[in-house]
C-alpha cells in the first residue's frame, strides 16, 4: 500500500510511519513543515503528485486550553484542513482515516460512549473536532481515541515519569474524570489496518481497561518501580489554577463498531504502559 501519513513528526505519526513501512508500506510521511494541510493548493496537489492508495490525518492541535484563546488557528487545523485533505482523497481515490477524540463528548453520560451517541463538545477543542468529523466525508474512516500515550511527544507517561524521579515532589491528580489510557504502539496498527481495509464510517479505537486520572498515575508509578502512594487523588474542582478548557469527566469509549467487525481487541493498557516505560528506561 501507498500510505500518505500527515503528522508524521508527531507522537501518533513517529509510530504509525514506523509501523506501516515494518509492513513494507510505501510511506510518505509529512509533518507541518514538508505540508501546510491549511492551504487547499497545497493539499490537492500534493496528493494529486503522489497518488497514495490512503491518506492517514495525524496531524492536529491538540493544545486543549490554548484551543479556547486560538479558537481560528483551531478550526483552521482541527476541521477545515480536514475538509481539503478529504477532498483531495476524492479526487485521486485514495482512501481517508482521519483521527478524532473523546472530547466531541460532554461527558455526563453514565455509561461507555457508543459511536452513535449523540455528541455535544464543551470546549472549543472539542467543537473544532467534531467540526472535523463532519468535514472528514462519510466515505472516510474517523477514529475516535483518547489519552494517547507513546514513546515520541508529551503525554501523561512521560510527565508521570520526570515529576517522580523528585522524590520531594508532590504528586496529585483528578480522580472524577475516566477513559482509556491509549497506546500509539497499539493505535497505529489499528489505523493502518482501517486504511487498508478502506473501512469506513466512526469507529471508537482505545486500548481496554477504565480508570481515572489518579488510577492511571498510580499504574505507571508502580510500573516504573515508585511507590503508588506518593500521589493523592483530586476533584477537578480543585484543581490550582483550573484548566481554561472543561474536560469530559467521562470519556470511556465503547469500541463496538471496531467489536461487532470481528476485529481484534486492543490490549488492555497496562500491557504496552510496561512497555513503553521500559523503552523510556533505555
Amino acid at each position: 500500500m501507498k500510505l500518505l501519513v500527515t503528522g508524521a513528526g508527531g507522537q501518533l505519526g513517529v509510530d504509525l510511519v514506523a509501523h506501516a513501512v515494518s509492513l513494507g508500506d510505501d510511506v510518505v510521511g509529512l509533518d507541518k513543515a514538508a505540508l501546510d494541510i491549511t492551504d487547499p493548493v497545497a493539499v490537492r496537489e500534493l496528493l494529486v503528485a503522489t497518488r497514495p492508495d490512503a491518506v492517514i490525518n495525524a496531524a492536529a492541535y491538540t493544545a486543549v486550553d490554548a484551543c479556547e484563546t486560538n479558537e481560528a488557528l483551531a478550526f483552521a487545523v482541527n476541521a477545515d484542513a480536514v475538509g481539503h485533505l478529504s477532498a483531495a482523497c476524492e479526487l485521486v481515490d485514495a482512501h481517508f482515516v482521519h483521527v478524532s477524540t473523546d472530547y466531541v463528548f460532554d461527558g455526563t453520560l453514565d455509561r461507555p460512549y457508543r459511536e452513535d451517541d449523540a455528541t455535544n463538545p464543551q470546549s472549543v477543542y472539542g467543537k473544532s473536532k467534531l467540526a472535523g468529523e463532519h468535514a472528514a466525508g462519510d466515505a472516510a474512516a474517523v477514529v475516535r481515541t483518547s489519552w494517547v500515550c507513546g514513546e515520541h511527544g508529551n503525554n501523561m507517561v512521560k510527565l508521570v515519569l520526570r515529576l517522580a524521579a523528585d522524590p520531594g515532589q508532590a504528586l496529585a491528580f483528578v480522580d472524577d474524570q475516566r477513559g482509556h489510557p491509549t497506546f500509539v504502539a497499539d493505535l497505529a496498527p489499528a489505523l493502518r489496518r482501517l486504511a487498508a481495509d478502506r473501512r469506513i464510517g466512526i469507529h471508537h479505537v482505545t486500548n481496554q481497561g477504565a480508570v481515572s486520572w489518579y488510577e492511571f498515575v498510580r499504574e505507571i508509578l508502580t510500573v516504573a518501580g515508585h511507590d503508588p502512594g506518593r500521589v493523592e487523588p483530586i476533584a477537578t474542582a480543585d484543581l490550582d489554577p483550573p484548566r481554561p478548557a472543561p474536560r469530559p469527566a467521562n470519556s470511556v469509549l465503547e469500541n463496538a463498531v471496531w467489536r461487532a467487525a470481528g476485529l481484534p481487541m486492543l490490549r488492555d493498557f497496562r500491557a504496552p504502559l510496561a512497555e513503553l516505560v521500559a523503552r523510556l528506561a533505555l
